[in-house]
């Protein structure tokens, strides 16, 4: 027999009828919704006859095919793995025909690197440095990141230009940047960006400066590719601003400070005809740390 009582408090059963003008819970039990065994749902017997038998009208899932897969091929696991080895296949072949050109490359190659360039690009896949310039490997040391930022509080690009400059002896830093890149883009939209307001707001500051001239600009594609030059020319003051450059370019001229815009519709680079003892002198007022 059921106690009545529990802890001097009348026990209601979950069956007894509820009083008048009740509504029942959101969290109320439903037997009908229990999770099987193993966590699955338990499928009703209407839904599985349904998707066992395609006349019933029930939508059966296509599995979705990437580019560059066959029409009638459906295994995208297959050809992601067959897509990641064709990698390795084309390391073979570059390795054989680096050997083939010069026996000595490896054996060079692996004895140091002593690069004339640093390269400070986008991150966009569109760009590959060496190939867009006919540099050979152990020509550049690279970095990059979204819209070819040279921010003072980035301990990455700081470590790279300081590692470059200071131990590599490099003899010029270029900042590429490109027309119709997503972070200028996504700059100039004023609107929450999340995670990136912190990365976007250095290029919504170049705006801020030069807002007078961009604003009298009236074509927005050219007022966009303004706003990329600009940010490019404030990214090479930026790297002016910085000890190690000042340093090596007071003791030894060099490196010397480029930048560059690179443009998808026809592959040319553009040299913004950065003058950096000009822009040097411009800023040793306030940022001079050679004394």
């Amino acid at each position: 027999m059921l106690p009545s009582r529990i802890g001097g408090q009348p026990l209601r059963l979950a069956a007894s009828r509820p009083h008048p003008g009740h509504r029942p819970s959101s969290l109320a039990f439903n037997p009908a919704r229990r999770p099987a065994a193993g966590g699955s749902r338990s499928v009703s017997s209407s839904s599985s006859s349904s998707s066992a038998n395609p006349s019933s009208g029930a939508k059966t899932k296509i599995p979705a095919r990437l580019p560059g897969m066959n029409e009638d091929d459906t295994d995208v696991e297959r050809y992601l793995r067959e897509n990641h080895q064709r990698l390795f296949e084309n390391n073979k072949k570059w390795a054989a025909e680096r050997l083939k050109q010069d026996p000595d490359f490896f054996t060079n190659l692996a004895a140091g690197q002593s690069p004339e360039y640093l390269w400070i690009g986008c991150s966009d896949s569109r760009i590959p440095a060496e190939q867009i310039t006919g540099l050979q490997a152990g020509e550049a040391f690279v970095h990059r990141n979204i819209a070819n930022m040279v921010i003072s509080t980035d301990l990455n690009v700081m470590s790279v230009i300081n590692y470059a400059v200071r131990h590599l002896k490099v003899k010029h830093v270029v900042v590429c940047g490109h027309y119709g890149c997503g972070g200028v883009k996504a700059a100039m939209t004023p609107k929450d960006m999340g995670l990136l307001n912190p990365w976007l707001r250095n290029i919504r500051d170049v705006y801020r400066i030069y807002e007078k001239e961009l604003d009298a600009i009236t074509d927005e594609h050219k007022r966009y590719n303004r706003l990329v030059e600009l940010n490019v020319i404030e990214q090479c003051r930026n790297i002016v601003k910085t000890a190690d450059v000042q340093h090596s370019f007071e003791e030894n001229r060099y490196p010397i400070v480029h930048g560059w815009v690179f443009n998808f519709e026809d592959g040319s680079i553009t040299d913004l005809n950065i003058d950096m003892k000009q822009m040097l002198g411009g800023i040793q007022k306030i940022y001079n740390l050679t004394e």
